[in-house]
């Protein structure tokens, strides 16, 4: 409880209660009393100094029903403001960081007697110290995308991709997961380790166990509807339902979200854990390892699951709805243990939003994605999207995720009731600021073409593909990689800062968003530039056959 006596310029405090006492002077000030649930009383102190002396527990607080009911002599008397500031933990450490920081300015020789744990101060970043965090594990996840792409256009010509079209759909939408669920994980544990809610053994494991029993109800439930919305897309336009290769799109999609996330979100974790012990900004390099086998993983996963369910269609009808019962019956064990954990809880009950929008605006992007690469004349289109796709994904969660730190470690409200109107922000204070997030946004910005440059010759130096690599088609390429990470990187400055005064924590919403949208661009501008090339006559369909 803080005691402010506007009488005289000086801070004491009760040891025997932990009182604060803060006096400044103030003429004909009205007493008043204010408690916590912000309400206003006033309070009337005797006039007399020696009445007035600051012992625990000797203030009578006199309620006056109205400050016009005060006699004329009583206007010089002393203000004392009683503030309630019980909060919880996390509220009380800021408000002694806050109470420290005034002290130190004011040369005062007050010291907090809460001995609670302050959060971790924030790392001091350079353009160059986030460059050079960022780019390892930036071509390290491109790297991961490029194997993606080549198991992409190994795999299209197999059977069941080309029995079953609708597994292309399914592509984009299982391959976002790692930005719906994997790379929200690592959002989410990055910025929980950044403000010291992972410091202890006990804290760690149960953000641990929350999380992951998370993330594998959110993949059920995603590669459930997602095998729904693949069966939508493929039905509409061609008229026709198979029962058999619904439910096969059922247990591939629900076997590999499933799969995939539970290592995924091992791995994830044992990297952020690792980067904060040898003092890297988990932001910098969780969410690009994430990608870098997050998509090479479950793509992997849905060409061998579907291939195998595919040959046990014909010979056993019961497998592949014995396998979407099997996963489906593990969803409500993980409900209870995710659950338990606070912070996990509330995402289970409003996390889902985010989720299925961005699986359905991923799908959007898989129907593109089916209908380009079935022609075949774009069939070397396959081997290109994974990375245009990861890339521009990549680069978007670190961004989302550092800004969302930022917002955190400040100690910025989440939500006001009454937030004071701002401008929407341009694309010049998005990348030619001068805050540490501008400097963020013009790095990554500035790794798209040399990245995207290494990746084009990896992937012409392996002879995939079926495009040859004609500086007419670099050009395009660039361009519509270029412009997909910049509307994504203005997005992001947007979005995260939206939903922050909004009360939604960007950790669970943005990056779902972001990476979906980044999937649907991406698709879009390469089907866009495959047509225009194919136009102007830039086109062959024999390389890698």
């Amino acid at each position: 409880m803080v005691l402010w006596s506007k009488e005289q310029d000086k801070l004491s405090t009760d040891m025997s209660t932990g009182t604060e006492i803060i006096e400044m002077k103030k003429e004909g000030a009205p007493p008043a009393y204010h408690q916590s649930n912000g309400s206003v009383h006033p309070v009337i102190l005797p006039t007399d100094p020696e009445e007035r002396q600051p012992n625990a527990g000797e203030y009578e607080l006199t309620e006056v029903t109205s400050f016009s009911d005060r006699p004329e002599q009583e206007s010089d008397r002393t203000e004392m403001v009683v503030i309630d500031c019980r909060a919880n933990a996390k509220g009380q450490r800021e408000e002694d960081a806050l109470l420290e920081n005034a002290s130190q300015s004011n040369e005062s020789d007050d010291t907090s007697t809460d001995q609670s744990p302050v959060p971790p101060v924030p790392l001091k970043e350079t353009s160059f110290s986030i460059g050079l965090q960022v780019v390892f594990p930036f071509l390290l996840a491109g790297f991961g995308t490029v194997a993606a792409g080549m198991v992409l256009d190994i795999v299209q010509h197999w059977k069941v991709f080309s029995e079953v079209n609708e597994v292309f759909i399914l592509v984009p939408a299982l391959l976002g997961l790692k930005g719906n669920l994997e790379m929200t994980l690592a959002s989410r544990l990055s910025t929980a380790a950044n403000i010291g809610q992972m410091d202890t053994a006990k804290e760690m494991w149960k953000m641990i166990m929350g999380n992951l029993a998370l993330i594998q109800v959110q993949a059920t439930v995603v590669g459930f509807l997602a095998s729904i919305a693949a069966v939508i897309f493929g039905w509409i336009p061609e008229g026709h339902f198979k029962m058999g290769h619904a439910v096969l799109l059922c247990a591939s999609s629900v076997a590999t979200a499933f799969i995939a996330s539970l290592l995924l979100g091992l791995i994830m974790i044992g990297v952020i854990v690792a980067s904060r012990k040898v003092g890297i900004n988990p932001d910098n390099v969780a969410t690009p390892i994430a990608a870098s086998l997050g998509d090479l993983i479950t793509l992997a996963l849905l060409a061998g699951i579907s291939t195998g369910l595919y040959q046990e269609l014909d010979s056993n009808d019961y497998a592949n709805p014995l396998v979407c019962v099997f996963f489906i019956a593990l969803t409500p064990v993980w409900i209870l243990i995710a659950r338990r954990i606070p912070s996990t809880r509330e995402v289970l009950y409003s996390g889902w939003e985010p989720v299925i929008i961005a699986m359905a605006i991923s799908s959007v992007g898989g129907l593109i994605l089916d209908k380009t690469v079935t022609d075949p004349n774009f069939a070397g289109m396959a081997v290109f999207t994974p990375v245009i796709n990861g890339v521009a994904g990549n680069l978007v969660a670190v961004q989302a995720s550092r800004i969302s730190t930022y917002l955190h470690m400040n100690g910025l409200p989440i939500s006001e009731p009454n937030p004071a109107p701002q401008k929407c922000p341009t694309p010049c204070s998005t990348f030619f600021g001068s805050g540490v997030n501008s400097r963020s946004a013009r790095v990554l910005f500035l790794l798209v073409a040399p990245g995207h440059l290494v990746f084009l010759y990896t992937i012409n130096s392996m002879r995939a593909g079926h495009t040859t690599l004609t500086y007419v088609f670099i050009a395009f390429y660039l361009a519509a990689a270029l412009l997909q990470v910049m509307i994504l990187l203005y997005l992001a400055d947007w979005m995260v800062q939206w939903m922050w005064k909004r009360g939604m924590d960007p950790d669970n919403f943005s990056i779902p968003y972001l990476t979906a949208l980044g999937d649907l661009l991406g698709t879009g501008f390469l089907a866009l530039c495959f047509h225009i090339l194919w136009l102007i006559g830039d086109r062959d369909t024999d390389v890698g056959d």
